[in-house]
């Protein structure tokens, strides 16, 4: 007989659930998105306190659990369940060849100003969204901000008393 014991990933709605920091992560795939969605509002996330985005162009090295593929951008959403007084994070992986993601703005409403910061900031689009235009930057605006590879109006850090 086998000494041997083996541990079966946790999961939460069929997808892998970590945790960092004290908190409970769950990484959800791109295509299941509004499903597990949809199931955490009925578990009683009742509030999407925050969705934002980042950019791993520069930083390959992140801890992603065994089976998550890391992709260049990654939609991070934080839920709040006030009734279980617990909080939740949602990471989903996002190409850079298809930056795109169905909206949460169904399912939360307030989430429509987040998701124009996110499109406006690294051009992740959010199908579905009412109005996904630029929320901070000109419409006329050319590429996003917070791409790392975003060069457009950098301005060099000057020092006062330092040589040029």
């Amino acid at each position: 007989m086998s000494s041997e014991v083996t541990t079966t990933p946790a999961t939460l709605h069929g997808c892998l659930l970590g945790e960092s920091r004290g908190q409970s992560v769950l990484f959800v795939p791109r295509q299941s998105y509004i499903a597990t969605m949809k199931k955490l509002v009925d578990d009683g996330y009742e509030m999407c306190v925050d969705l934002t985005a980042v950019d791993f162009l520069t930083h390959n090295a992140r801890n992603l659990p065994e089976g998550v593929a890391p992709e260049r951008f990654e939609v991070v959403v934080n839920l709040l369940s006030l009734s279980k007084r617990e909080r939740l994070r949602v990471r989903v992986q996002i190409s850079e060849s298809d930056p795109r993601i169905d909206s949460l703005f169904d399912l939360y409403p307030g989430t429509e100003a987040m998701e124009r910061e996110v499109f406006d900031m690294f051009g992740i689009s959010f199908t579905g969204h009412p109005d996904l235009t630029r929320i901070l930057m000109p419409e006329d605006w050319q590429g996003h901000p917070l791409r790392k590879d975003y060069a457009q109006g950098r301005i060099p850090v000057q020092f006062k008393g330092a040589a040029s």
